[in-house]
């Protein structure tokens, strides 16, 4: 190799280098604005709340199907009543998800815990579908195609800050999900499966330690 050769080798490496030390400062740096883990207080509050207010059975089911079943923003809007209802009417065991309705290139499979399929039966037997392939989530602006994710993501806004919740929004349902999960002893191999993560690092950055999971842990000792 020549001397030219070998200087465009080193340059190429320090390049990769830079991006590495680029994206882990992203990573790191989008790790400390994540958005809040609710409190079992914080989520009794946000229930509390809706149930007060207009459309309180919609906006109970969409905020326990984000939170119990973990979903993202854009996953929950893109829900059907074809996605969660059965040839019987009764809400399925497990939800299937395309490429389209997920943040990435495939699809994927969402379980449906019990608790979970009886707030969405309840909801469906107030919110009856007119078209099955109607929005699950309807909207009062638009009915038949119901939300979008930024139409959604605004409504989070607006409904943490209404309950006085700081730092939360459209994205702690999901994380709460998760940390309690690994709170109860589920490990972070399940939980990538569950959450659909690629890199388990991913659902590693999820999870929220707090002090009660920490006095837990010594306990084990």
């Amino acid at each position: 190799m020549t001397h030219s050769g070998k200087k465009t080798v080193g340059i190429t490496k320090q390049r990769i280098y830079t991006l590495r030390i680029a994206k882990l400062t992203l990573r790191t740096t989008l790790m400390s604005k994540q958005a809040k883990v609710l409190t079992a207080q914080e989520i009794r509050r946000v229930l509390d709340y809706v149930a007060t207010r207009a459309h309180a059975e919609r906006n109970r089911a969409m905020f326990l199907t984000m939170l119990y079943a973990m979903l993202r923003v854009k996953e929950c809007a893109a829900l059907r009543y074809a996605d969660v209802l059965d040839a019987e009417g009764k809400i399925k065991t497990e939800i299937y998800l395309t490429a389209e309705q997920t943040k990435g290139s495939k699809g994927g499979t969402v379980f449906v815990s019990d608790k979970l399929r009886r707030e969405l039966q309840a909801y469906v037997r107030a919110v009856p579908y007119k078209e099955i392939t109607d929005k699950l989530f309807y909207s009062q602006k638009r009915p038949q195609t119901g939300w979008n994710s930024n139409t959604l993501c605004q409504y989070y806004h607006h409904l943490f800050k209404n309950c006085g919740i700081a730092g939360a929004s459209s994205h702690s349902p999901r994380r709460s999900g998760i940390t309690n999960l690994a709170d109860k002893g589920v490990s972070v191999r399940v939980l990538q499966s569950i959450c659909r993560h690629a890199n388990i690092s991913t659902t590693q950055a999820y999870i929220d330690v707090n002090d009660a999971m920490k006095r837990k842990a010594i306990e084990l000792l």
